[in-house]
């Protein structure tokens, strides 16, 4: 508090000086530097009434609540403001005290005009001088970067990088044949992006930082790979959102991750309508502490629901989501945990209550007690066993009871008790599966459909259908990078031990998308979503999961002789090529480009009491799973046949 009464006292100290300074050269600059006694005189005495009163005024236009080193064109705007109501005030003043001063009328023009110029451009050489702005075309310490792109990013980031001392820009790349040979704060755009490896030679660069956050995630992976031809260490802006902050800031740089090499534009959502989906609604996730649940919950957490239900089995995942909306992602109040709204204390942030329920899906005692208790409006099933090698052997009753039998509990209680809309979880496996887990999931969307049109309950179905009709939602996708199960991980932690990277094939290909990007799409749908769709989601182009281990050493600062790549053979009930449509699938558009609607085969109720039937079993062995599969889902391969391409 002191420093910056300090500063502000300084500050009006400085503008009185300034106006005393303009008003008497206003005096000299009218009488030629030739000033009469009688001028001089009268210039002294008015000045003891035109300082004041100009200060006064200052302060009414908070020209001292600002912080010089950010002076901005606002500030020069107020100062302008503020400048000419004094001008008008002078005159005024005088006239009102009748104390017969006749001050000659150039002065009182003169005088804003100088002080504009004196109390502006003092606070402009200042913020240079902090930004070392009145040496910076000449600065030679630091280390010499060269920044691709030459757009309002680059720009933003260049005046930043001129106040670090640990960073040296020496030009600009990019590919806008308008903008070569031009200048950006002082430095000279030297070329295309292709011309990289020359003038990095050529400047003694190692280090070259993407500044391209409104380009396609095309030309930003390009841009990415022009760095590892040339051996540039590379660092980039986050993304599109900091262009649109309007600040880049050298300590938002981040080194380059693996979802810039996916090559996905970003996701826009239909905010308004997720507004009134999720706003002031109750929502409950399943699933809640896993990769999908868990960004999920924090997603739905950014539209403020009156209650937000956490549901999951695994007791340290939801303790661990419980944390991060707690600590890290919430821009808002947080409830302890215990299902009751908490104080923000200052009134002014909205409050998220959120209660975190340990729970099996397959326990509908649990379940239905839950749903009845909390009355959720929308839920999101994300509870599901996804592990293909996993569940294939040794655990394949486990992936029907858990997928099938828990999305049926799940469901059945979202029926029985009025929640009016269900989106269930899905995955790219279930389209002609080759294994057990993806067979169980297309079995979980079949169970979703047949529940749709308030088909009669199987039997123990334990009452009536609720009276507010449940739409049922199922969504599609591929692998999302670093959500647990995925190859990232054991890539990691494979090239931390110094390899080698274990790869099943060297033609095994999937489809990824980022957790985020996933979450979004997930809510998209569940808006969009009338009852009974099964939306796919544009996964783009499929990767090679080689490719994507050798990007990854490169990340990590290897290369693929330090840390080898061993192919170990494709895995129980694992395909070459993963698919988004079965063979007898079509695709319908929506609205959204990233969403289209699968037209899948139906279930009826009969089939859904013959296969809760079959679901609530005791027990039963891998090999007669596969062969009741073969019977409940015609397109489920037999093992001897998976790992083949269709």
């Amino acid at each position: 508090m002191f420093k910056s009464n300090t500063r502000t006292i300084l500050a009006m100290l400085h503008d009185a000086v300034v106006a005393a300074l303009a008003w008497y050269c206003a005096y000299l600059l009218r009488f030629n530097f030739e000033l009469s006694p009688r001028y001089i005189l009268e210039m002294q005495q008015t000045l003891l009434w035109v300082v004041p009163l100009q200060l006064v005024v200052f302060w009414q236009f908070s020209l001292y609540r600002g912080i010089w080193r950010y002076a901005s064109t606002t500030d020069l705007r107020r100062i302008f403001l503020a400048v000419m109501l004094s001008a008008a005030a002078v005159p005024l003043l005088f006239w009102m005290l009748r104390m017969g001063w006749v001050v000659p009328r150039a002065v009182l023009v003169i005088n804003p005009l100088l002080l504009i110029l004196l109390m502006g451009g003092s606070r402009f050489i200042y913020r240079l001088w902090k930004e070392k702005g009145l040496y910076g075309t000449i600065k030679q310490h630091g280390k010499p970067v060269l920044v691709m792109g030459a757009e309002d990013a680059a720009a933003n980031l260049a005046k930043e990088l001129s106040k670090s001392d640990a960073w040296r820009l020496v030009g600009f790349l990019d590919d806008n044949s308008e903008h070569h040979g031009r200048t950006l704060n002082g430095i000279r755009v030297l070329g295309g992006l292709d011309s990289l490896p020359e003038w990095a030679k050529r400047l003694g660069v190692s280090q070259v930082i993407i500044a391209m956050p409104s380009s396609s995630h095309q030309q930003r992976k390009r841009a990415i790979q022009l760095c590892n031809q040339a051996r540039l260490k590379a660092l980039t802006v986050p993304s599109f959102d900091d262009l649109m902050s309007g600040k880049v800031a050298v300590s938002q740089l981040r080194a380059i991750e693996l979802d810039d090499l996916l090559g996905r534009d970003p996701v826009v959502l239909d905010d308004a309508g997720l507004h009134g989906l999720l706003g002031g609604k109750t929502v409950m996730v399943t699933g809640a502490g896993g990769s999908i649940g868990s960004e999920l919950c924090l997603q739905i957490a950014r539209f403020i629901p009156a209650k937000l239900v956490l549901f999951d089995s695994n007791e340290f995942a939801l303790y661990t989501i419980e944390q991060e909306l707690t600590q890290t992602r919430s821009p808002f109040g947080i409830s302890g945990g215990s299902g009751q709204p908490a104080s923000t204390g200052s009134g002014h942030a909205p409050t998220l209550n959120f209660v975190c329920l340990i729970g099996d899906v397959r326990d509908g005692a649990r379940v239905d007690e839950t749903v009845r208790q909390h009355q959720p409006d929308v839920l999101f099933h994300a509870a599901a066993y996804k592990h293909v090698p996993l569940m294939e052997q040794h655990n394949a009753w486990q992936a029907i009871r858990n997928n099938v039998l828990g999305t049926w509990t799940v469901a059945r209680a979202a029926q029985q008790h009025g929640v009016r809309k269900f989106v269930m979880i899905s995955t790219d496996k279930a389209v002609n599966p080759a294994n057990v887990m993806g067979a169980s999931k297309r079995l979980a969307e079949m169970v979703c459909q047949a529940l749709q049109n308030n088909t009669p309950l199987p039997p123990g179905g334990g009452g009536a259908v609720g009276e507010v009709e449940t739409r049922f939602v199922m969504v599609r996708f591929g692998n999302v990078l670093g959500s647990t199960g995925s190859v990232i991980p054991k890539f990691r932690a494979q090239i931390a031990q110094g390899g080698p990277v274990t790869v099943t094939h060297p033609e095994i290909t999937r489809y990824f998308m980022s957790i985020p990007e996933a979450a979004q799409l997930v809510l998209q749908a569940g808006l969009m979503g009338q009852g009974g769709e099964i939306f796919v989601l544009d996964m783009g182009e499929p990767v090679k999961i080689v490719d994507l281990a050798k990007d990854l050493i490169r990340l990590s600062g290897f290369t693929e002789d330090e840390i080898r790549i061993e192919f170990t053979g494709l895995r129980p009930g694992e395909k070459l090529y993963e698919e988004l449509l079965a063979d007898s699938e079509r695709t319908l558009p929506t609205p959204h480009p990233k969403l289209r609607i699968a037209q899948a085969r139906q279930a009826d109720a009969t089939w859904l009491a013959k296969l809760m039937e079959w679901a609530g079993s005791t027990t039963m062995d891998d090999e007669n799973v596969r062969a009741a599969l073969q019977s409940w889902v015609p397109e489920y391969q037999p093992n001897s046949q998976q790992g083949q391409p269709r």
